[in-house]
């Protein structure tokens, strides 16, 4: 029987108030995690997408950060524009531009823009296999774009992908049965998952829920 290792890393998606960062830098001083960071311009200082200054402090923590960009910021990524955006205190930039897809035009758009930064770029995916284009983008296995919908299947990890993740309904309850039964890796790719809304309580980010993911993945 093969025994899936536990992921590279854990991202946890939707931090939105600087009041976190305490207990999020005492958190990633134990386990590997990279905090995803919505970030949209019409969104700005709402529920889940923190203001300006919030995303500021975050930047400035020391922490790994993945910049998650969605609405208008994301489409003009994604169809070629420059936008300026400062992605200083960020190591990979999510482009979540729509549910359609990523096309060859898209990927080349993102990993030229965040090439230029001098990060990774992730694009999201939902086929029965991860796309072979990994030299340029990561890619995020994503049907539940943050709703808590667990997904079907997981597809395989197989191809010599630089990396991977995995999402979908995955919290404090079910992440180690995911892990041991959901996912499957060959033997010496690296993998992630994400995760949002299963570490809410009430609506609200839950560095305690984080914590019981970690510490039931890594010990």
């Amino acid at each position: 029987m093969t025994v899936t290792p536990p992921p590279a890393f854990i991202t946890f998606t939707g931090a939105d108030d600087a009041r976190l960062c305490d207990g999020m830098r005492k958190l990633s001083e134990r386990y590997p995690i990279e905090w995803g960071i919505l970030i949209d311009r019409d969104r700005l200082g709402t529920k889940l997408f923190p203001s300006y200054g919030h995303i500021e402090r975050f930047r400035h923590m020391g922490l790994r950060l993945c910049a998650h960009v969605c609405g208008a910021l994301a489409r003009e990524i994604a169809t070629g524009a420059n936008p300026r955006v400062d992605l200083g205190g960020f190591s990979r930039i999510q482009v979540n531009h729509g549910r359609s897809g990523a096309d060859e035009s898209t990927i080349a758009n993102v990993g030229r823009f965040a090439a230029s930064s001098g990060i990774r770029g992730v694009l999201q995916c939902g086929g029965r296999e991860f796309p072979r284009h990994a030299i340029r983008v990561d890619w995020l296995f994503d049907v539940s774009f943050g709703k808590g919908i667990r997904p079907a299947f997981f597809p395989p990890l197989r191809f010599e992908h630089p990396l991977c993740g995995i999402s979908g309904g995955i919290g404090p309850a079910n992440v180690c049965e995911i892990i041991e039964s959901r996912i499957e890796v060959t033997s010496g790719l690296a993998y992630w998952i994400d995760m949002e809304s299963g570490v809410r309580t009430d609506g609200e980010f839950d560095i305690q829920l984080c914590e019981a993911v970690c510490r039931d993945v890594y010990g």
